[in-house]
């Protein structure tokens, strides 16, 4: 059992539902676009274009929606043009992301953040849209357990280093925890500190990455777990 360490938090997915409502809006785009002959093929063509568009233009809801209508172009053929028509089916394919309502907290997350709060230093790391990811933040009721909120556009390397150096954090008693391992647990570990990997079944695929025998990581099934350790 570790005492008194600084635990930093993945927000998507880790503490809140979130890929599986980017899921849904693309079993809906799909449905609409592609044959069921076609939508294999379809759907490869989305997830090369995300690919592109996160790696340049970041993450979140917008990203997204140029996705969806740069791969409707596509389809459509050289100097094909999305009508205003086609943008506003996209819009209301998009409503569950864009008129969330409320946060649907993982099982056990509130009961765990409420019993860790009293014993660690809580704090949010989340990548994507400052608004978006803020707005969710807030919505989400456990925002008051976290001592500080980090919003930024990418998780590196550089990002994880340069947040220790800021908060002047002790590698040693400090956790990342995500279900990302792409960017909750390979530049974590890479950065010096310690992580927690809880997988989730409906991480973005392109989230996974194979982690080398260098990135050692602390892994549990589910969010409760935590308080097995900590």
């Amino acid at each position: 059992m570790h005492t008194d360490q600084i635990l930093i938090f993945d927000a998507d997915d880790t503490l809140w539902e979130n890929n599986v409502l980017f899921e849904r809006v693309t079993d809906g785009f799909l449905n609409w676009v592609a044959t069921p002959d076609e939508r294999a093929g379809v759907e490869a063509l989305l997830g090369r274009i995300e690919a592109e568009n996160s790696a340049a233009h970041g993450y979140g809801t917008p990203v997204f929606r140029q996705s969806l209508a740069d791969c409707l172009r596509q389809l459509r053929g050289a100097g094909a043009v999305v009508t205003q028509a086609e943008l506003a089916r996209i819009d209301e394919l998009l409503t569950p992301l864009t008129d969330r309502g409320a946060i649907e907290l993982i099982a056990g997350v509130a009961d765990t953040l409420d019993a860790l709060a009293g014993r660690h230093h809580l704090l949010i790391l989340t990548k994507g849209d400052q608004e978006e990811q803020q707005a969710k933040v807030t919505a989400s009721t456990i925002d008051h357990h976290f001592r500080g909120v980090h919003i930024v556009a990418e998780k590196s390397v550089d990002t994880y280093l340069q947040l220790t150096a800021e908060l002047d954090l002790d590698p040693a008693r400090t956790w990342m925890i995500g279900n990302s391992p792409k960017s909750d647990i390979a530049p974590a570990r890479k950065a010096g500190l310690r992580t927690v990997f809880i997988p989730h079944e409906h991480t973005w695929v392109l989230e996974h990455v194979e982690l080398g025998p260098d990135e050692a990581t602390l892994q549990l099934g589910a969010f409760p777990e935590l308080l097995r350790h900590f």
